[in-house]
């Protein structure tokens, strides 16, 4: 399994974000969840709308640690929701396939990985991408690794800055400027 990367530049996103729109609120929606929470594709996709609509936080226990986490709906997301989950009923998944499935991974995977594509996107993109945008863009933005890491819970402001590109970021940047 090869490692995946952030989407860095805000235009990259923008570009996704409008194929999407044209394409279906539901990958929007997924995408936005992504980037702007910093989930795992497992914890996205386990999510029903129950847990989202007419909330002001998304409340759950992470599959991966087991940790109870509580991330508030932000003002991009929350008309997003009260749109998509207007008329469902709480017991359904937020992201069915076209047959009423829950949509899985492998499915997102192509989801992400083609519009991305479409984009013309040249970084290594997966699910896991989002959340490393969600985290390298959090860390652009405020710049305070030590809050990013307990989002993450990683154990170490390192692991964090690696984890999101910007230890790779940096290295690039020595490389550029220098020149003998």
């Amino acid at each position: 399994m090869s490692t995946v990367e952030p989407i860095r530049k805000k235009s990259d996103l923008r570009k996704v974000e409008r194929i999407l729109a044209e394409q279906s609120m539901r990958d929007l929606l997924l995408f936005t969840i992504g980037t702007n929470c910093g989930l795992r594709i497992s914890d996205i996709l386990a999510l029903d709308i129950a847990d989202v609509k007419g909330k002001n936080f998304i409340s759950l226990k992470e599959k991966k640690t087991g940790k109870l986490k509580k991330i508030p709906i932000n003002s991009k997301l929350k008309p997003m929701l009260a749109t998509y989950t207007k008329g469902k009923g709480p017991e359904e998944p937020l992201f069915k396939t076209i047959f009423k499935n829950r949509l899985d991974r492998i499915a997102a995977y192509r989801i992400i990985n083609n519009v991305c594509t479409k984009a013309g996107l040249e970084e290594k993109i997966g699910t896991h991408s989002l959340r490393k945008t969600f985290g390298y863009h959090h860390y652009k933005m405020f710049k305070d690794v030590v809050i990013l890491q307990k989002i993450f819970n990683h154990s170490s402001p390192q692991i964090t800055l690696r984890y999101i590109g910007i230890e790779q970021d940096k290295i690039d940047e020595s490389y550029k400027n220098f020149i003998l």
